[in-house]
């Protein structure tokens, strides 16, 4: 039984987490399946921007521990091994991408946000790392993005005393994109997907990598990689199209070419 629910609206594809009774709780073959649709998604060029979101109280409350019990060294590697591919996939999609926080987003949920370039987040949410309370940490990239998010001093208090990150604080710390009423959440998503699907695709594209890939560089080698990127979109059909449009005063028409 799949609990992936996908939908598309236009040019904006939405992925809904429905496993309510277990709130959200990632099982390995769930895991699994959503690599499988985050690698269909990366091969279509009309997808221009994704929603990741959860179904009722829960958006991911983390992985689905019961799976932990009884596990060997190895086969608990090897589902660490596939979270850490299929968050890294999240992360890496050429598409921009928006965690819709309905709920709890604990552990690997909170991990899941992370992955994406923004967090539009419910009233109702709530973040936490709470693996040290099980002996365990944070496997799914949580240590390093999260302090790469908010700062070293931030992460090792969530990390290290497993605390919940109410979306009060998350707003005030630059973690979210919107705070909304948990009755607004699906609709501030969603206006907002479609605001980043309406860009030119191709330079939405290029500006999120060259962003991404930039902060790992040394400044000079970064601002040749902006430099580099922006001629090969001057040089591209949408590059001549968004010109154009506006010398003639008109709304431009991109193909993503």
């Amino acid at each position: 039984m799949s609990h992936l629910v996908v939908d598309r609206a236009d040019a904006v594809l939405t992925i809904r987490i429905d496993r309510e009774e277990a709130l959200g709780a990632l099982s390995r073959a769930m895991v699994a399946e959503l690599g499988e649709r985050l690698r269909a998604v990366r091969a279509d060029d009309t997808v221009r921007a994704v929603v990741l979101t959860g179904t009722g109280r829960g958006f991911v409350a983390g992985a689905d521990i019961g799976e932990y019990d009884g596990a060997s060294t190895a086969e608990f590697d090897a589902y660490q091994r596939l979270s850490r591919s299929v968050f890294g996939e999240l992360a890496a999609l050429p598409q921009p991408t928006v965690a819709a926080v309905n709920g709890y987003a604990f552990g690997g949920g909170f991990e899941l946000a992370l992955c994406c370039d923004f967090i539009v987040a419910s009233e109702r949410a709530r973040f936490a790392l709470p693996e040290v309370k099980l002996g365990l940490i944070p496997g799914g990239g949580g240590t390093q993005r999260l302090a790469r998010a908010l700062g070293t001093r931030l992460a090792k208090e969530l990390v290290l005393i497993g605390r919940t990150l109410y979306p009060d604080e998350a707003d005030r710390r630059g973690l979210l994109t919107r705070l909304v009423p948990p009755d607004e959440l699906a609709g501030a998503a969603a206006e907002f997907a479609a605001q980043l699907a309406a860009g030119a695709p191709l330079a939405v594209r290029e500006a999120k990598r060259v962003i991404d890939e930039g902060v790992r560089q040394e400044l000079d080698a970064a601002l040749s990689a902006e430099q580099a990127a922006l001629a090969r979109l001057f040089a591209s059909a949408d590059g001549r199209e968004g010109i154009a449009a506006f010398r003639a005063k008109r709304a431009p028409t991109f193909t993503g070419r």
